[in-house]
């Protein structure tokens, strides 16, 4: 399906600073760059998005998180912190976005080519959703994907999810009625890069840990990155 000249695709960008497992995590460190940082920065690299936006908490402790990407020029929307599903809604309408592009800010390794071929992938078949940030009945790597849908059903959702596990994660509302919609996902072209072994994102500090020991560099082409695993 072409695209309309009225459409805008927006990655937004889900970032915190009070994880559980991890405070901090997305000013963290790695190699000298925050998490944050590196996940903005190979976003950008992608072609098919028309902007991005980091959707913030309103917390007290999360404004040092919207000072940082503020100073950096990177647009945000705030909203609440547990209720991810409605923060995410909001920064969808702040941004204006047609189709909406979800991304983790624990994926620093963020493949902006994987993004484009997801996206491709969404506009050739005719899917409600579609994924590859994880190896669920596919073979990509864990965190260098993302996964699409439209904002209007990103509004329908916010208006539909009730429990609280759908609100926190704000997608579950799909795979908790699966049948109810159209779900879509396709492996890598590449042989080396269908590696569905390979955790890429970083949830624990063992996972920053074992990325920090590796000789990574943001701007890093995902072969190399997976010659290291």
């Amino acid at each position: 399906m072409p695209k309309k000249i009225s459409d805008k695709t927006v990655a937004l960008i889900q970032a915190r600073l009070g994880s559980s497992r991890l405070p901090m995590k997305s000013l963290l460190c790695l190699r000298n760059f925050p998490l944050v940082d590196w996940v903005t920065r190979r976003l950008a690299r992608a072609k098919k998005l028309d902007g991005i936006m980091v959707a913030v908490p309103d917390t007290g402790h999360d404004m040092a998180l919207l000072d940082h990407l503020r100073q950096h020029g990177v647009p945000c929307a705030v909203g609440p912190e547990e209720d991810v599903l409605a923060r995410m809604a909001l920064a969808a309408r702040a941004a204006d976005a047609t189709l909406v592009v979800r991304v983790c800010a624990d994926n620093p390794l963020i493949w902006g080519e994987a993004v484009d071929r997801l996206l491709a992938h969404y506009a050739q078949n005719l899917c409600d959703y579609a994924y590859n940030h994880v190896p669920r009945n596919n073979r990509w790597p864990d965190g260098l994907g993302a996964e699409v849908l439209s904002r209007d059903l990103l509004d329908a959702l916010d208006g539909k999810a009730d429990l609280p596990s759908q609100r926190e994660h704000c997608l579950n509302y799909i795979w908790d009625n699966a049948a109810d919609f159209r779900i879509s996902t396709f492996d890598p072209v590449e042989p080396w890069l269908c590696r569905p072994d390979v955790k890429l994102d970083v949830d624990s500090p063992e996972d920053f840990r074992r990325l920090s020991l590796l000789p990574l560099h943001p701007d890093m082409e995902p072969d190399e990155i997976i010659r290291n695993f």
